[in-house]
């Protein structure tokens, strides 16, 4: 089993604090902490071809938009290698089984959200299935911290596990990209990402394999790769997708390692490939930045219980560990796809159980899945509790 880096821990931290701090400022003066998350901090002077009109630059929509981009290009480029680099744990046939897994949970939770919705009225704005994109994303990071505590160092879950939340918080960004923009010609600011994407291909990333060690060396800057990565997030949020999808597209243009290392491995701190130091050159920011995701998304207000509270928990609780066990046997027992060695049963189960942990890709979708106001409030309580499963599995699970 790899070493994973440390730094997995300090973002647990730093989100944990973010939003016990915006907790009790919601609770005590709530008056004030709106005040401060919803001023507006400047403006800007667009045309609406560019940006709508009604658009509001505020602490929340710096940190959920462009700021927390560098967090979900950190989880793509973990993906991006152990789909595509050679030893990647989902690289060939090795990804069949973590890809059904994530599939099954994603669904279920979607299953379980539309039928308890059509069963109980959540708000009298809401249309049936409506937010059903909030409890397909989990929490990477929680989810490992508490899996590294059940399972124990070094147990060969925990990489399994990995793989399934990343690959269900970029699935839960995605069904957000799925919403056509009041605009549809909006759509057309796309063709920035793909061209920013080709152009930094052609102009820096193919010389990684050139013939001269000038053209490899070349290859080696950073600043053609963080240009293009500005380009394709102005494309993706001026097309009225989430900005914080607006990094990915150019994560496969960018020179990588040869082989896979593991998922957060420590060793490739040591690499010297583009995209393993564009990634580490995140990890200090991104400490600040998941605190100011807190801050800003993490703010839970006490007395918001309300129909979508028990939405949510039930989409998260039930409809996630139970479509992931349909999607694990599915590729067992349908397909004949082997358990990862080590990997039984129960440790499956638990699996099931920690993506059950909904925190920050469903804070994400709040703001565009669900109508704002008494809704949002109530399944934002409902992420919130979903925490409450930490302690049951510590105590029910935990590998002594």
């Amino acid at each position: 089993m790899y070493r994973v880096s440390t730094f997995i821990r300090n973002f647990a931290i730093a989100l944990a604090i973010g939003s016990l701090v915006a907790t009790i400022w919601v609770n005590l003066s709530p008056e004030s902490y709106y005040d401060v998350m919803e001023a507006r901090l400047f403006t800007l002077s667009a045309p609406n071809w560019i940006m709508p009109d009604h658009a509001r630059i505020t602490l929340i929509s710096v940190t959920s938009q462009l700021l927390m981009a560098l967090f979900f290009f950190l989880l793509g480029k973990e993906l991006w290698e152990a789909t595509m680099l050679e030893r990647g744990a989902l690289h060939g046939t090795r990804g069949g089984l973590p890809f059904l897994a994530s599939i099954g949970a994603a669904v279920g939770a979607v299953a379980v959200w539309i039928l308890v919705s059509a069963l109980i009225e959540t708000a009298m704005e809401a249309r049936l299935g409506i937010g059903w994109q909030v409890p397909i994303g989990g929490d990477t990071i929680i989810a490992y911290v508490i899996g590294r505590q059940v399972f124990g160092r070094g147990h060969p879950a925990l990489p399994l596990l990995l793989l399934i939340c990343i690959g269900l918080d970029l699935m839960g960004l995605l069904a957000l990209a799925l919403q056509v923009p009041e605009t549809p010609t909006r759509l057309l600011w796309l063709l920035l990402p793909v061209l920013a994407s080709i152009g930094v291909w052609f102009f820096a990333a193919r010389h990684a394999q050139g013939r001269t060690e000038r053209e490899r060396q070349e290859a080696l800057h950073l600043w053609p790769y963080m240009l293009a990565g500005a380009i394709s997030w102005i494309g993706v949020a001026a097309a009225g997708l989430p900005g914080a999808l607006g990094l990915l597209p150019v994560i496969p243009a960018i020179p990588h390692a040869r082989r896979a290392f593991g998922m957060f491995a420590e060793a490739e701190e040591l690499l010297h490939d583009p995209l393993n130091r564009l990634a580490h050159l995140t990890i200090r920011p991104l400490m600040l930045i998941l605190f100011l995701f807190g801050l800003t998304r993490g703010g839970i207000d006490l007395g918001a219980f309300a129909p979508t509270t028990i939405v949510t928990l039930a989409a998260l609780w039930f409809g996630k560990p139970l479509g992931l066990l349909a999607g694990v046997l599915i590729a067992t027992r349908v397909l004949r796809m082997p358990l990862p060695t080590g990997v039984d049963a129960p440790d499956l189960m638990r699996i099931g159980l920690l993506t059950g942990i909904g925190f920050t890709v469903p804070l994400v979708a709040l703001q565009t899945a669900l109508p704002g106001g008494a809704m949002a409030e109530a399944a934002r309580l409902g992420l919130a509790l979903s925490l409450v499963m930490i302690p049951v599995v510590l105590v029910l699970f935990r590998t002594r």
